[in-house]
């Protein structure tokens, strides 16, 4: 299997399966001098842990994260930095069944076809349990920018699940970290409780839609026309399991709106130019523009559910198959710290990236420009 890999110049490289004796990361890229250790990295790994609400999949994973190399004395060498997370609550017996089925809306019948053969514990590198491994490589990435884009900050939550939808009007950052949903709205949290409680008695399954916004992001990230900063946001994201959609801004509802509604419209402020909205959600030409970052993406209903559906076997016979073992019956939730930690990757990688093509250079607005009133 190739394209374990992601990023250019700080890369991270994935590897072991659902149901293997460990799975990890291998940071490549990461600037000498930053202070790293296991506590730094282990809150993010948290975040993302299976089995801590009735919400999410109840297999029992501590997630302890050891750092194997590229780190001497509390700070990063420069080396690879060699991440690893021990499986220590496997149940493979949950997937006999299908050893010789294929889970409908699953990777399996896609992995048979192009490698004629797939590790069917839980998914192998299929498996969201891979995702644990980018937590671990983004949280790297924020020891960095910490250090070179100390005024950045990335934060995800939930907006959507099912027919429930995020009340922008009672926003509150604070409340996210307080509920199982990452949800910036304490007053919808019970509802939210209770319509995925029902879905999951009835041994269904939902979709949901998160948003990640980065502020503080400095503007000149990003490179035209094939390293756009929004193409490789995008393409982090899309990268996630079950997701089958992202939008930058507006997004799609950019397709209902006329030109004098969508642009953003710039004036002069005193510490430089002001943009009157965020309908580009901060990235023009495939560039930063210093505004607010946001980035959305629809995640699929969870596949795996107790629910019969109509599939085949290896054997080409037409079977009807229940998926048993420990689910999320709304895999969105636990996204939500997987796109952080993919967005931390994204802009870092782009941030060396224009250092290493502009050296900081930038244009100047105003006052010692050298143009010309219009």
């Amino acid at each position: 299997m190739s394209f374990n890999s992601f990023g250019r110049i700080f890369t991270f490289t994935t590897w072991g399966e659902s149901h293997g004796p460990a799975l990890g990361v291998t940071v490549d890229g990461c600037p000498p001098g930053v202070a790293l250790d296991e506590s730094l990295i282990q809150p993010f790994l948290d975040r993302r842990r299976p089995g801590q609400s009735r919400m999410t999949t109840q297999r029992q994973e501590p997630d302890q994260v050891r750092i194997l190399s590229g780190v001497f004395q509390g700070r990063t060498t420069g080396t690879p930095i060699q991440l690893m997370i021990e499986n220590t609550d496997q149940r493979s017996r949950d997937y006999g069944d299908i050893a010789q089925a294929f889970r409908p809306g699953h990777a399996d019948i896609a992995y048979h076809l192009k490698y004629g053969i797939r590790d069917y514990r839980g998914g192998g590198r299929s498996s969201a349990r891979e995702t644990a491994a980018r937590v671990a490589a983004g949280a790297v990435a924020r020891a960095v920018l910490a250090e070179l884009a100390p005024g950045l900050s990335i934060l995800g939550y939930m907006v959507q699940m099912g027919e429930l939808t995020l009340d922008r009007s009672r926003f509150d950052a604070a409340e996210i970290e307080r509920n199982d949903f990452f949800l910036p709205d304490a007053a919808a949290v019970a509802e939210w409780a209770e319509y995925l409680s029902r879905i999951r008695k009835e041994q269904d399954s939902i979709g949901a839609a998160v948003e990640v916004l980065i502020r503080g992001c400095p503007p000149g990230l990003g490179a035209p026309v094939y390293a756009k900063l929004d193409t490789d946001l995008a393409a982090a994201m899309m990268s996630i399991n079950a997701v089958k959609g992202v939008e930058v801004g507006e997004g799609m509802a950019a397709a209902a709106l006329r030109g004098t509604d969508n642009a953003d419209e710039i004036r002069m402020g005193v510490e430089g130019p002001q943009f009157l909205s965020n309908h580009a959600g901060g990235i023009l030409g495939g560039i930063s523009t210093g505004q607010d970052i946001v980035v959305r993406f629809a995640v699929k209903p969870t596949s795996s559910i107790l629910t019969p559906r109509r599939t085949i076997d290896a054997a080409g016979r037409e079977i009807d198959l229940v998926t048993k073992g420990r689910h999320d019956p709304c895999v969105g939730i636990r996204a939500v710290p997987v796109a952080e930690a993919m967005a931390a990757c994204v802009i870092l990688d782009q941030l060396l990236l224009d250092r290493a093509q502009t050296g900081g250079r930038r244009g100047v607005i105003g006052p010692g420009s050298g143009g010309e009133p219009v």
